[in-house]
């Protein structure tokens, strides 16, 4: 019996390997079915259509935390076509052969860098995607900004094809990593980590529309943002002022910035803005 034949609800967050082929919409939208009717799910990165890994896919309450994921950095493992560009810098755009191959000792950015996203990217340019800027025929004018790379390194290269490891910043474009290299496009490409989860402890989506094998598998928001955010826990009373939305005391050793509030079994209550010892809550998660 599904969880929509039993009524019941979840709230957490469930660790996905997205396989090629369906966009991470479409994974969304496998799991929202098996649920009940009316419960919230969401992802927090975006995969490609040709990308396969991790898939943070978060379910209810959940969805509350998802701009905390979003930003944590992220890890990739591409596979490049040396001696070919691509409209789209991915096997689905339009190919050419140039026979231009980025040399063995091309220098692999690493530190604070400018990129500009790809045309074909989900990036809003005026209210409208990028990608259909660009499908329609209309040129895309996509302004630079600033990502992180900590890790550049090239695994192996055989003939057109070469492997490389990359670890990066929430919203660095691995494409346009790869492109910008010279002439190469990524003709594979798998997400290894979100933060510290990491895609073996990933489970394929769920067939015929049965969550049921992910309930043991499901991390309650606590766990979910653990790393990600500083944790209080609160004692018994400043957890019920908490979730409901009441400014309670922090303690002066308190780091000011958000933090996470837990009760005493260690459950989420919300994320609080912390200053001065006292934290006011801002997403709650008990109503």
């Amino acid at each position: 019996m599904t969880p929509a034949e039993r009524g019941t609800a979840l709230d957490g967050v469930f660790l996905v390997d997205k396989p090629a082929g369906p966009t991470s919409h479409d994974i969304v939208a496998r799991i929202r079915r098996a649920l009940p009717r009316g419960t919230k799910v969401g992802h927090a990165g975006t995969l490609d259509p040709f990308a396969t890994g991790l898939l943070l896919v978060l379910v209810g309450r959940a969805t509350r935390v998802q701009q905390f994921l979003m930003n944590a950095p992220k890890s990739y493992e591409t596979v490049a076509r040396l001696g070919w560009t691509s409209t789209t810098g991915d096997p689905e755009g339009e190919l050419v052969h140039t026979g231009r191959v980025p040399p063995l000792d091309v220098v692999l950015p690493t530190g604070v860098i400018r990129q500009r996203p790809p045309a074909y990217s989900a990036v809003k340019i005026g209210g409208r995607r990028a990608y259909a800027i660009a499908r329609a025929g209309e040129t895309v004018e996509i302004p630079e900004r600033e990502v992180r790379v900590d890790r550049f390194e090239e695994r192996w290269r055989e003939g057109d094809r070469a492997a490389y490891a990359i670890g990066c910043s929430s919203g660095t474009y691995v494409r346009s990593l790869i492109a910008d290299l010279g002439d190469a496009y990524c003709v594979e490409l798998r997400r290894t980590s979100i933060g510290r989860f990491d895609v073996a402890d990933a489970v394929a989506p769920p067939d015929r529309d049965d969550v049921d094998a992910f309930a043991p598998r499901v991390l309650s928001m606590a766990e979910a943002l653990q790393g990600i955010l500083p944790a209080l826990t609160l004692d018994e009373p400043a957890s019920w002022k908490a979730g409901h939305g009441q400014a309670v005391p922090a303690g002066d050793a308190a780091p000011d910035g958000e933090a996470l509030l837990l009760d005493p079994a260690g459950e989420a209550v919300c994320v609080a803005d912390v200053a001065d010892g006292v934290a006011k809550p801002r997403v709650g998660f008990r109503a």
